[in-house]
């Protein structure tokens, strides 16, 4: 079902995550302070037309709530020439998997 969007699943990416390889969360920041990967970029998919300037060079791990936005954002970066994977099953998946995260609620971080 990704279409030609290059996937990986959450097993699929190392633990912990290579210094060189960048995450783009596209989640709506109520969901990223519940909830995030320690170190990630965060721009909501709406916003992501007007910041392609704060994207990082090099390989990108983009993420979401399941994985369907990200894939948008991910065809979209793709078109414009970036390194980019979507994370399948996005955060619902790195959750299940006991992947660590972090919050900016000041209660364990998870994924709502």
């Amino acid at each position: 079902m990704s279409y030609g969007i290059p996937t990986a699943a959450v097993d699929g990416v190392p633990d912990p995550l290579p210094e060189d390889l960048h995450v783009l969360d596209v989640r709506e920041p109520e969901e990223w302070r519940h909830g995030h990967i320690a170190g990630a970029l965060h721009i909501p998919l709406r916003d992501l037309p007007g910041r392609l300037a704060d994207l990082p060079d090099g390989q990108t791990l983009v993420v979401c709530r399941v994985g369907a936005r990200s894939a948008q954002a991910v065809a979209y970066l793709q078109r414009l020439g970036h390194d980019v994977v979507n994370l399948g099953g996005g955060m619902v998946q790195w959750q299940d998997a006991g992947r660590p995260m972090v919050s900016e609620t000041g209660t364990p971080p998870q994924v709502v």
